[in-house]
């Protein structure tokens, strides 16, 4: 059977936040759709979570035996995909009831598309969501839909669609791209490359329970990030992102410092301790604390890209 949309979501250790998907699919007014969630690795039970719906939603399972990494996951669902529009969709999403319709309405004109709808990130009450997380996200996204076209590549994310035509002529996601992030960077800017036109759509802008919910988790994952762009630059050139401009100011000396002083358990130890102190400094000084550690372990990523773990 071909479906006018197949929804891939990669997913690890997604047992707690597959339901809530599934009950966003289920709401869903366009019906002919499929999902397909591959699970890297079934560390907590995720395969049976599909299991269950099976009957109910159109719904299937690829699972890994082991860890394969998000770009494996990601062409494993893609290559068993049906669907005339092909829609990435990350575990923790929660896709509104006109999500799937409106998304394939995107792709209804003759030029092909990629569509980006950014994500709106739920944070639950931290110190961290206070201090930085939530004005931080809003900011985000304004600035996103203030870039030009040919700058958009840098957004393609965990919600985006291309037709399966695009994606054919794009081609699989980078498997080298092993650890976490920049395997969604780096297929933004092949398609960007291919010649594709790249759009934001804010009717598709979706509700993301974000992961990184404490300092800790942030900058773990800017130092991953930080070494996943090294890659990236590797494979494409450093003129496609420019170069990094190192030590402007009193601020990027800081910054500059600390990165080239601290690895990432140096730098995991300082946010557990910015976490613990967080509300108790006036709010503006809790955000630079935290940017800080977040715009450093970036950077120290980049410089100690050996520090960074596959099983993500």
């Amino acid at each position: 059977m071909t479906y006018r949309a197949s929804i891939v979501v990669p997913s690890r250790g997604g047992a707690a936040r597959l339901p809530h998907l599934f009950d966003a699919l289920r709401a869903q007014k366009e019906s002919s759709w499929e999902a397909i969630v591959v699970i890297d690795g079934d560390v907590d039970g995720s395969a049976d979570v599909v299991e269950a719906v099976r009957d109910e939603l159109p719904v299937t399972s690829i699972v890994f035996p082991e860890n394969r990494g998000r770009s494996a996951a990601l062409n494993a669902g893609f290559a068993a995909a049906s669907g005339d529009v092909l829609i990435r969709c990350d575990d923790d999403l929660r896709p509104t009831p006109d999500y799937v319709g409106r998304t394939v309405d995107r792709h209804s004109r003759d030029a092909p598309l990629g569509v980006i709808g950014l994500v709106q990130n739920v944070f639950p009450e931290t110190p961290y969501a206070r201090a930085y997380g939530t004005a931080r996200d809003a900011r985000f996204r304004a600035d996103a839909y203030r870039l030009p076209e040919a700058r958009r590549w840098r957004h393609w994310c965990g919600n985006v669609s291309v037709t399966r035509e695009t994606y054919d002529r794009v081609g699989e996601y980078d498997t080298r791209f092993r650890a976490y992030g920049w395997e969604d960077v780096d297929w933004g800017y092949r398609l960007h490359r291919s010649g594709v036109e790249i759009v934001f759509a804010p009717e598709l802008e979706t509700p993301h329970h974000i992961a990184a919910v404490t300092t800790e988790i942030r900058v773990k994952r800017a130092f991953y990030s930080g070494a996943a762009k090294t890659a990236f630059s590797a494979k494409h050139g450093e003129d496609v992102l420019g170069a990094r401009r190192t030590g402007i100011g009193a601020w990027g000396r800081l910054i500059e410092r600390t990165a080239e002083r601290n690895g990432l358990t140096d730098l995991l130890a300082r946010a557990r301790r910015a976490d613990a102190a967080l509300d108790r400094m006036p709010r503006w000084a809790a955000e630079k604390r935290v940017s800080w550690l977040v715009e450093s372990a970036a950077i120290a990523g980049e410089l100690h890209p050996d520090q960074v773990a596959n099983d993500v």
